[in-house]
């Protein structure tokens, strides 16, 4: 082959990969840096990033929704969790080995928690690995964005997803939708943030969830 007849990348894709490199450069840095310092198991707090809406619970919702799911799923349970990785860790030591928990997520900065890391983009809800349809006792989900088609596709991986109980936090103004995708009741438990948030939020569940908090 000719040296001119050689593909070239042009400076837009070269410059994209580059930065895809980077980025996995980065992420296998701090895996490395966690394994070596044995933290894998450790609650890695990320800086919110508001391009991607995320808003962290405060530490009294992450304790109540630990609660519910050590209480509403049984011994060698699964529970899903989509798009709440702040949950993820204070449940996983809460439970230890007695409930498998996976987490669903766009943000790749918790890929540290791999293998439970299942890379999740809302706008593919159809997209997952094979085996996980109607294989969770319980999922919680609280979809990134207060718009239709997100909760909507949203709802649709929790259907695909979910074996019996469903938990979703948004945006009480969501309410209807919410009870006409899903036919969730609004509980009296109401999720905080770090960061208040201008929008109130609420919970929906298909079970006696303030039973369990009370």
């Amino acid at each position: 082959m000719e040296d001119d007849d050689v593909p070239t990348l042009s400076a837009e894709t070269f410059a994209a990969l580059q930065e895809f490199y980077a980025e996995q450069e980065k992420r296998n840095e701090i895996l490395n840096k966690l394994e070596a310092d044995k933290k894998l198991n450790e609650n890695i707090i990320f800086e919110e990033n508001w391009q991607l809406s995320q808003f962290w619970y405060n530490e009294a919702t992450i304790q109540s929704l630990v609660k519910v799911i050590d209480k509403s799923v049984p011994d060698g349970g699964k529970v899903a969790l989509i798009s709440c990785p702040t949950l993820f860790v204070p449940a996983k030591r809460h439970v230890q080995s007695r409930i498998s928990i996976s987490l669903l997520e766009y943000d790749r900065r918790f890929e540290v928690h791999a293998p439970d890391y299942i890379f999740y983009d809302y706008n593919s809800p159809d997209k997952l690995l094979p085996g996980l349809e109607h294989s969770y006792d319980l999922v919680i989900a609280d979809p990134p964005f207060l718009s239709k088609e997100c909760l909507e596709k949203t709802s649709q991986t929790i259907k695909l997803l979910a074996k019996e109980k469903i938990v979703l936090c948004t945006g009480t103004i969501m309410k209807e939708e919410v009870q006409k995708l899903l036919e969730l009741k609004q509980c009296e438990f109401q999720p905080q943030h770090r960061n208040n948030l201008a929008n109130e939020f609420s919970c929906f569940a298909n079970f006696d969830l303030d039973a369990i908090l009370r």
